[in-house]
């Protein structure tokens, strides 16, 4: 069985019950999408693998160990730089830290981290399209610290050390800007 196929049964199974904020869709439909942005955009088999896997560090109860074993160092490196490194801190304290890193981080973590927040952004403008401005309500804090969010990732992907414009950050910026001006 190919590694790609293993990553998407271990991440079902990870996430076999949980679902997205605030809906009734089953979580893993995410892992899926932002593995399915990465491969649009012909991105390697260890990104589309960690990106499938990028939320079970996070989220469920899958140890860094099990990680390891299953897909190798390289691949758990990857889901570790996308993953939150300490849930007890604030919110703004998380977001600052993810901010922080992504200028520095290797071009795969970035391009994971940017498929990630791809793939949400698009969820949370059809939700807000459908719902309208309750949308907001589902997370801990609104639209204006979601949008400070999201206006500082754009930033921060813009920024890279080694100068590396990839045209999915290109993507992410513009669809920031389409949605909170």
């Amino acid at each position: 069985m190919r590694t790609l196929d293993i990553a998407i049964e271990f991440a079902a199974s990870a996430h076999q019950s949980q679902y997205r904020k605030g809906t009734h869709t089953p979580y893993i439909s995410h892992p899926y999408g932002v593995a399915m942005i990465l491969s649009s955009y012909s991105c390697s088999e260890n990104a589309i693998i960690a990106a499938l896997l990028h939320d079970v560090l996070e989220d469920t109860e899958v140890t860094e160990q099990q990680l390891i074993n299953q897909f190798g160092e390289d691949i758990t490196a990857i889901v570790k730089a996308c993953s939150e490194p300490d849930k007890t801190l604030s919110w703004e304290e998380r977001k600052i830290h993810t901010i922080e890193s992504i200028p520095k981080a290797p071009l795969e973590v970035r391009l994971v981290a940017c498929a990630d927040k791809i793939h949400n952004l698009r969820s949370m403008k059809r939700d807000s399209q459908k719902i309208g401005p309750d949308f907001w309500t589902r997370f801990k804090r609104g639209e204006k610290e979601q949008s400070w969010y999201y206006k500082s990732l754009a930033s921060a992907f813009s920024k890279a050390v080694d100068d590396q414009r990839h045209p999915l950050f290109t993507e992410f910026i513009n669809e920031v800007k389409e949605f909170f001006g």
